[in-house]
């Protein structure tokens, strides 16, 4: 009765546990200055081992231009996340941050939005952030628009499929390259797989355990 009661306890832990799928593609592309088509770039996702999405990441490495010049965002199946979006810009800052290029995670989990935390000037902007959200018209999105569109889109999908990574400049001056990207899935495995890999474990267990008591 021990050992039923161990598998029982152990079905929910087997069922539940997360696993995640990582890759970045070197793009190295030229983002088409003040141009509204902007650059696509698609991605086939061939993760069977995620059946339903539990979290997205997404890590941005771009050279040159002008920060508050760029609109990004990310769809996969009927998701959608708005990346950036103009970052920076408000009445006070109509042409949004000023700083050159950025090597950034975003994460609806973050602590701050890049909208508003991006550093107004200077070099490359870093670390992790919550993605801007915001669908407004990047001409005129402000600070305070509501910000609908997040990661969190994409959560109980099935990861498999095309993803597409959308980036565009909407103001004149200065040119941005999207060196590469990352797409980071965390996500809920088949419960059978993860139910196999445990009673398999318990049967190696218990063959030892025979095996000592064999012996002694």
């Amino acid at each position: 009765m021990k050992s039923f009661a161990f598998v029982w306890l152990l079905l929910p832990l087997a069922a539940n546990a997360a696993t995640t799928f990582t890759n970045t593609w070197t793009v190295s592309t030229v983002i088409p200055d003040n141009d509204d088509l902007g650059y696509s770039d698609t991605r086939t996702i061939s993760a069977p081992q995620i059946t339903s999405i539990a979290a997205v990441t997404v890590g941005l490495n771009l050279s040159g231009g002008w920060n508050g010049d760029l609109y990004a965002y990310l769809v996969h199946d009927s998701g959608f996340a708005v990346l950036l979006n103009r970052p920076g810009r408000d009445i006070a800052t109509p042409d949004g941050s000023a700083a050159i290029g950025m090597t950034i995670i975003l994460d609806d989990a973050a602590s701050s939005d890049i909208h508003t935390g991006i550093a107004m000037s200077g070099g490359p902007v870093t670390g992790i952030w919550q993605p801007d959200g915001r669908t407004s018209d990047p001409l005129a999105v402000l600070a305070g628009d509501p910000r609908t569109a997040m990661l969190g889109s994409f959560v109980g999908m099935d990861a498999n499929g095309s993803w597409t990574l959308f980036v565009a400049d909407q103001s004149p001056g200065g040119v941005s390259t999207l060196d590469s990207w990352t797409l980071t899935i965390t996500g809920i495995p088949e419960p059978s797989v993860a139910l196999l890999a445990t009673l398999a474990s318990l049967g190696l267990l218990r063959r030892r355990r025979a095996e000592i008591s064999a012996r002694s």
